[in-house]
Parts: structure tokens; C-alpha cells; sequence
């Protein structure tokens, strides 16, 4: 994708383009659903990109429930932030943004954190069809520093990702509050479909969980075995050194509040790869056709009862 695309520096043809890819068929109406009834409102006083329903009889911008309604930065500026996150393998922090957009820090972490939500991976079960997924669980941050009271043995005391991944498909991951089989085996039944082949490491909480799938693989790194014919895990390691990459060189400190919109960041640009026939302009498209419905606010509006 060429940066200097009109659409990355004028708001009117951010809009349009906005448009086509979330409208290909033309405006659709955000608040009833309707299309067959759509105006284009002209006048002195409206501004360009301003739609009325004939069902509803309400108005609408292509920006109205998503996750870019009600900002006041300029519709330009918000592509550029969703091209630089969908196209930046090991991602960018939000100090950059800022400075590359001209935009304050404030408005540049919550743009990060409005864009990973609506990075977020769904879908169907992973592994139908006799498919493999190698399972597997990485830690970060939380270092005991020299003289520190120390949080539990081992790696207790860091917080857990836990991530599946389909060979040649796509990897989900998930913030888990303890690597062990009653926190596991929930997500790896809902995630992984039945006839799917599991290849985990000699980890006790997977035994048990693996007697339900087609077959269970097991690679014995406790003594030296990484690698026996095509059981490996050298595909989710893979994606934990991306991932590793990120946190440490990118973003240095993640909290563990936001750890699982991190994870899911790097999901997102794994599973709209290179290899799996996206580009960078494709996968932009991708995260906007996903902005409707995913208006994230921090502050809960005054007078809401939740």
C-alpha cells in the first residue's frame, strides 16, 4: 500500500473509501438495517457524507456505530493508524503513532486499543476435518527483581498466555489466570473441533484433555525431543517469538489488563498473513470492514445503569 494515498491525508476521500469497503453495495442504515430507502442529504449547512433512512427516518455517516463515531480526529488520520497496526508485523507503539500522526499520546493509545478490538478473532472451531493444532502456553513479564518476596515457584508469579494454533490456519490466544486443566480444557473444547489431531508438549494437563480428540501427539522437550517426524511445536513457537518480539522490543510494558487485546493483535496480523495470500492493503480491509458494533469506552457515560 502507498502511503501516499489521497485517502490517507483528506478526510473526504478517507470517507469515500470508508464507504466502499463497508458499503459495496451502497449505505446501508446502522441503526434499522435498511437500504432501500437511503438519501444523500445536501444542503449548505450538511456536511459531505450525511445519510437519511426512509424507514427510520434517521441520519447516519458511515461512521456511526463504529468504533470511530464520536471521535474528533480526522477519518484520515484514523486509516493511517488501522494501515500501521494491520501492516506492522511486530507492531507499533503508541508513543510512535503520535508522533508519526501528529496527535497527542492520550488520543494515540486509546486509537491502539479501539483498533485491537477490532482486531478480535472469532469463528468456527479449529482443526475440522482432521486438521492439527499444536497447543502450547508462554509467559511474560512480572521479573522478580534481586531481594523481592517472592510470588510463587517457577513461572507462577508472570502472566499466562495460553494459544492454539492450526497448521496453515490460525492462531487464537487467550489471557489465562493459571496454566492447568480446569482453566484449559474449557477453551481447548470450545476452540478445537473433535476430529482435530492435537501435538502438545509432556505438560500434565493436557494428558487427559487429548483422550477426547482423534489423536494426541506429545513432544518430550524434558528430554531433549523437539522434533519426531511431523510432531513438533515448532509452528506455535514460532508465533511466541513474534509475539516475544513485539512485547519486548515494541511495547515494553503490557499490563495485565490489557495483555489479551496485545495477544490478539498479533493473532490478527498472523492470521491474515503473508502466506495465507493477504497483503498489507488487504489486510486493512479486513480490520475496517470489521469497525461496525466495536465502540470501546473506557468511561462509563453518566447516567448509564450497567
Amino acid at each position: 500500500m502507498d502511503l501516499s494515498e489521497p485517502y490517507f491525508h483528506d478526510k473526504d476521500k478517507a470517507r469515500e473509501h470508508l464507504e466502499a469497503i463497508r458499503w459495496p453495495n451502497g449505505p446501508v442504515c446502522p441503526h434499522c438495517g435498511g437500504f432501500e430507502r437511503i438519501y444523500t442529504l445536501k444542503g449548505k449547512a450538511t456536511r459531505p457524507g450525511v445519510y437519511k433512512c426512509g424507514d427510520c427516518r434517521e441520519q447516519f455517516t458511515v461512521t456511526v456505530k463504529t468504533l470511530f463515531e464520536g471521535s474528533k480526529i480526522p477519518l484520515n488520520k484514523w486509516l493511517m493508524a488501522v494501515h500501521l497496526l494491520a501492516a506492522s508485523k511486530k507492531g507499533i507503539s503508541s508513543h510512535q503513532l503520535h508522533r508519526m500522526l501528529g496527535i497527542t499520546y492520550k488520543s494515540a493509545w486509546f486509537m491502539t486499543h479501539r483498533i485491537r478490538e477490532a482486531m478480535a478473532e472469532g469463528g468456527g472451531p479449529l482443526g475440522g476435518g482432521g486438521g492439527t493444532v499444536e497447543i502450547d502456553e508462554t509467559f511474560w513479564g512480572n521479573k522478580k527483581r534481586r531481594g523481592a518476596p517472592k510470588k510463587g515457584r517457577g513461572y507462577a508469579h508472570k502472566m499466562k498466555v495460553f494459544t492454539l494454533v492450526e497448521r496453515g490456519g490460525k492462531a487464537r490466544s487467550f489471557h489465562v489466570p493459571a496454566v492447568n486443566s480446569a482453566t484449559l480444557k474449557p477453551i481447548i473444547q470450545a476452540q478445537v473441533a473433535q476430529d482435530a489431531n492435537l501435538i502438545t508438549d509432556e505438560a500434565s494437563q493436557y494428558t487427559l484433555i487429548g483422550r477426547e480428540y482423534a489423536s494426541h501427539n506429545v513432544v518430550r522437550h524434558g528430554i531433549g525431543e523437539y522434533v519426531r517426524g511431523a510432531v513438533h511445536t515448532n509452528t506455535i513457537e514460532g508465533f511466541f517469538s513474534l509475539l516475544k518480539r513485539g512485547l519486548v522490543g515494541t511495547f515494553h510494558h503490557v499490563s495485565e489488563q490489557h495483555l489479551k487485546r496485545y495477544a490478539g493483535e498479533f493473532d490478527f496480523r498472523y492470521n491474515y498473513r503473508v502466506k495465507n495470500g493477504y497483503s498489507d492493503a488487504d489486510r486493512a480491509e479486513v480490520l475496517l470492514s470489521r469497525i461496525g458494533g466495536k465502540r470501546l469506552m473506557y468511561r462509563r457515560p453518566r447516567g448509564l445503569v450497567q
